[in-house]
């Protein structure tokens, strides 16, 4: 499932081809991913001039002068493709541009959604206003940590994929910046100690920031909008590495168990 980098990854992308450009034309080619499109979508799109692009945890923002906002979730295989050599069955959403670029949201599984909310909305729309603050806007510090784990029992693990607590991290990253911080994903979220959550805040906007450099990871169907692969993939320091040596140099295994339904990957010998 691409993550927030794979997000921030895909909105840089296509702020290069949209930003400031009038779109000419927008052709929803199914009636729903998720969930159903915004049935005006093409009318109160078509015609209008992009005046930004942004992101917020893994949504991305593309706004318009027209006052409206389209925030498009890329669930489990979604990704935008510029220019591309045709359209087939999985090309859900078609935009093209002034220039005559056009872009089409390819999502074969349909985990995916768009909507259309007013600009001055965006803040209290219900999936936004949920979420907690950005991991990579600097308001995350140990004590912070410390504060929203107090007295809580779950795995540390489980509560930073709570995108109430932190927006925008997901399974990947997570195993990633526990690993950096030398802390058991399995350990009670309240028991961690503040030096080690000290390192945690550190280690998150750290991994994060290294996967954007790279352009995300990679897994299956994801890609950016220029078709490039990611390779973030290739730095794994434990996720998808079960079985092999820890890259710490300890003598530790990466172990892979189940957390809430995830994959969660770990050197028991180096995270306590």
């Amino acid at each position: 499932m691409p993550e927030l980098p794979e997000v921030e990854t895909t909105v840089r992308g296509l702020e290069k081809v949209l930003k400031g450009r009038r779109l000419r034309h927008v052709e929803p080619r199914r009636g729903d991913l998720r969930r159903p499109f915004p049935p005006d979508l093409g009318q109160r799109l078509t015609g209008a001039t992009v005046t930004s692009l942004g992101r917020r945890a893994k949504y991305g923002l593309i706004d318009t002068d027209r006052g409206d906002t389209l925030v498009f979730h890329l669930g489990m295989s979604g990704h935008w493709r510029v220019d591309p050599a045709d359209i087939g069955k999985h090309d859900h959403l078609l935009i093209e541009t002034d220039e005559g670029r056009r872009l089409s949201l390819r999502d074969p599984r349909r985990f995916g959604s768009v909507d259309l909310v007013p600009t001055d909305q965006l803040p209290d729309w219900p999936a936004l206003k949920a979420l907690g603050p950005e991991p990579l806007s600097g308001a995350i510090d140990g004590a912070w940590l410390k504060q929203k784990f107090k007295d809580r029992t779950a795995a540390v693990k489980l509560l930073l994929l709570d995108q109430r607590v932190v927006a925008g991290i997901g399974n990947i990253y997570a195993c990633e910046a526990l690993f950096r911080a030398r802390i058991d994903p399995r350990k009670a979220a309240g028991r961690v100690s503040k030096p080690k959550l000290d390192a945690l805040a550190e280690a998150i906007p750290a991994v994060l920031g290294d996967a954007i450099r790279a352009g995300g990871s990679t897994l299956k169907d994801f890609a950016a909008p220029d078709g490039e692969l990611g390779y973030f993939s290739k730095q794994f320091d434990v996720y998808d590495r079960e079985g092999e040596p820890c890259r710490d140099g300890c003598d530790g295994t990466v172990r892979r168990i189940v957390q809430g339904g995830r994959s969660t990957f770990f050197c028991p010998s180096c995270q306590r």
